[in-house]
Formats: structure tokens, C-alpha cells, sequence
């Protein structure tokens, strides 16, 4: 893969990526202050963010079958405009319901990006013909540091954050303007039948589905959870505790980077399968451990166990020969997205009943299935099947 138009078209799938990261980033930075702004309570602000991820599923769910009418490229430019255009939303909302529209709108925009612009770099990917999406992942992780210390930044400057979030939103659409004219044209794919019943789902998006439901569980319960894990388990102080997340954080992101290569050389099924494997001695790691090193350790190597493989479901679903791409990929990602929200609460729920380290046995026995059920990534024929231009 030597055309310049496709490395272009890789650079401008990189900066959507980590323009998604930022932008996401910047919300969440901003939170407390936009609490404060509305006037509203932590149970209020929790039912609040439950919108958010009801307006992302839906935007999933939505864009789908409108990247297989009119193009991943296309559907890619508006739901990133859209997203820079709405993270503005959440720093003018001075009322609860203002930040409940605002939300929604958000929450709409970020699903909508998220199908998106997977399907876009499934494109790029099959062009290439070789693995890249890893390292598109990746570029989101750096886009939501670079995010985290921008918006600390701001704040610690006293900008109110319908400034800074509308600066940032500003910055996303010249970023959107510069990178839509280098995305792959990908035509309408009027020619797929899905094997499945129409509105059903195949028995492969299923298991892809079912794949990336307890793979995104994994990765937010480590998000939600792993500092606490160690602060009740080793009764380590908050800045110590801190130590897991920013591990485990940090070996997923080499891991994507990395990641791209080790499936070039083995295969995306013994990538899922190994580095499974890998993530379930992590985790075992944790739920044994009495030592902070061991325990940071643990944290690290479930990280960089689970950092290849959800790009790889995202390929395998968007290689399949049955079904059409956008619609494929909106499933499987919906449904990863499900499992992303239901880890914490599961999580948070078995600990009243055991410990919260005890509960860590449901990311182990979802990584030791997913090890199991690795063959369901191997990619299909589908990469001559699709023509576009750059």
C-alpha cells in the first residue's frame, strides 16, 4: 500500500480518532464546574449522564445503515462536526433540563462518530492490507490525555466552561474541515442481504457482539474500579490507589500501538486468544495479590491484554460478507457500548454482597471466555468486495 492519497487517508482517520478522544475528554474534565453551573445534585447529574448514554446507543443504532447509504466518509464529517458542535451544549446549560438536552444531543452525536468512524477505518484498513486499526484506537486514548490536560489547563485558568468548550469545539471543525477532504469515498452498498431476518441479527454479529460486550465491560470496570480495588484491598491512599488506573491506562495505550504488528505477524484470532490470556493472569494477579507492586503489575498486564482486541472485532465486523458494514458495525459496537456501561454497575452491586476484589471474578470470566470464543474474529473476504476512491 504505497498510495499517498490512502496514507493521507490513514493521517485524517488518526485525527478523528484523537479529535473524538479530546473533545470527550473536555466534557468530562468539565464536569463538576458544569454541575455547578446547572444548580443540580449527584443523583440528578447520574440520571443525567444515563442520557448521555441513551442518546449514544441510539446514534449507534441510527448510523449505521446511513454509512451503508451514503458513505462512512460522509457520515464521518457530519457526526464529527455535529460532536464539536455539541460539546459546546453542556457549557451554556444553566438548568438541569438545558443540561438534559444537551446531553442527549452530545451523547447522539458521540455514537453516531463512534460507528462512523469505524467504518471509515475499516476502509482505510482494507486499502492498506495490513492491519491498522489498533493504532487508530490508539490515537483516541492520546486525543482523551491530551483532552484531560487541556481542559486542567483551562480550568486552572479560570475559564468558564462555555468558553473553553466552545473554543474546543471551534478547533474540531477546522480539524473535521481539513480531514474530510482526505477520507476514503466510499459509494452505497445497496447489494448486501443480511443473513438475518430484517431488523435481526446474524449469529456472527451476535458473537462479535457478544465478543465486544464483555471486552468493553473489562475495560470499564478498570476505568471505574481499579483504584478503589486497591485502596480497599491494600488500604493504599487515594494518590497511591491512583497508581492502578493511570497502569493500566498507560499499557493500553502502548498496547494499541503496538498491537498492529503483533496481528500482522500472528493473526487477529492468536491476538484475541494470547492476549486474553495475558489479561486473565493480570486480573488474577489482582484478586490475589497483597502486595501493591504485584497488584500495579496486574492492573498493567490486564491493560495490554485487552488492548488489541477490540479492534479486531471492530475489522472482523466490518469484513463480514453477510450483512451490510454500517449496520454491522453499528450492533457490534452498540452492544460493547452496553457492556462499557453495565461493568461498573455490575461490579458496584456483587461488592455490596462480597468485596469488591472478589467481584473482579466477572472481567476474569469474560476474558477467559473471550479467549475462548477468539475464532469468531477471523476476517472475512470482504476487503475486495469494497470500492471506493480516495
Amino acid at each position: 500500500m504505497t498510495d499517498p492519497a490512502y496514507r493521507r487517508a490513514r493521517a485524517a482517520v488518526f485525527a478523528v480518532f484523537g479529535l473524538n478522544g479530546f473533545l470527550l475528554a473536555m466534557w468530562v474534565v468539565h464536569i463538576p464546574a458544569v454541575q455547578q453551573r446547572a444548580g443540580i445534585g449527584n443523583a440528578t447529574l447520574g440520571t443525567l449522564l444515563l442520557m448521555l448514554a441513551v442518546g449514544a446507543i441510539v446514534g449507534m443504532q441510527a448510523t449505521g445503515r446511513l454509512a451503508d447509504r451514503f458513505g462512512s466518509d460522509r457520515t464521518t464529517t457530519i457526526a464529527a462536526s455535529a460532536l464539536a458542535v455539541t460539546v459546546a451544549g453542556p457549557g451554556l446549560a444553566s438548568q438541569g433540563w438545558q443540561l438534559a438536552v444537551a446531553l442527549v444531543l452530545f451523547g447522539f452525536a458521540n455514537g453516531a462518530l463512534d460507528v462512523s468512524m469505524n467504518s471509515q477505518a475499516v476502509v482505510v484498513e482494507q486499502r492498506y492490507r495490513r492491519p491498522i486499526m489498533a493504532a487508530f484506537h490508539g490515537l483516541f486514548s492520546v486525543g482523551g490525555v491530551a483532552g484531560a490536560l487541556v481542559g486542567a489547563a483551562t480550568l486552572a485558568a479560570g475559564w468558564a466552561p462555555a468558553m473553553s468548550l466552545a473554543v474546543t469545539g471551534a478547533m474540531g471543525l477546522v480539524v473535521v474541515a481539513v480531514a474530510s477532504g482526505q477520507l476514503v469515498r466510499v459509494p452505497p452498498h445497496p447489494h448486501h442481504v443480511d443473513a438475518a431476518p430484517r431488523g435481526g441479527y446474524s449469529r456472527r454479529v451476535l458473537l462479535l457482539g457478544g465478543l465486544a460486550f464483555m471486552l468493553m465491560l473489562c475495560e470499564g470496570v478498570a476505568n471505574d474500579w481499579s483504584a478503589l480495588q486497591v485502596k480497599e484491598r491494600l488500604g493504599s491512599p487515594d494518590s497511591v490507589a491512583a497508581l492502578a488506573f493511570g497502569v493500566f491506562s498507560a499499557t493500553m495505550t502502548i498496547g494499541r500501538f503496538t498491537a498492529d504488528r503483533i496481528t500482522a505477524r500472528i493473526g487477529p484470532v492468536a491476538l484475541v486468544r494470547y492476549g486474553m490470556l495475558v489479561a486473565a493472569v493480570g486480573v488474577g494477579a489482582v484478586i490475589a495479590s497483597p502486595w501493591l507492586p504485584l497488584t500495579l503489575a496486574g492492573w498493567g498486564l490486564f491493560g495490554a491484554g485487552l488492548s488489541g482486541a477490540v479492534p479486531q472485532l471492530f475489522t472482523a465486523a466490518g469484513n463480514m460478507t453477510t450483512g451490510a458494514p454500517g449496520a454491522n458495525m453499528s450492533r457490534v459496537v452498540g452492544m460493547g457500548y452496553l457492556g462499557f456501561l453495565a461493568g461498573p454497575a455490575c461490579i458496584g452491586w456483587l461488592s455490596e454482597a462480597t468485596s469488591l476484589t472478589a467481584a473482579m471474578a466477572v472481567p476474569l470470566a469474560c476474558v477467559l471466555a473471550a479467549s475462548a470464543l477468539a475464532p469468531n474474529v477471523r476476517e472475512g473476504a470482504r476487503a475486495a468486495d469494497v470500492r471506493g476512491r480516495p
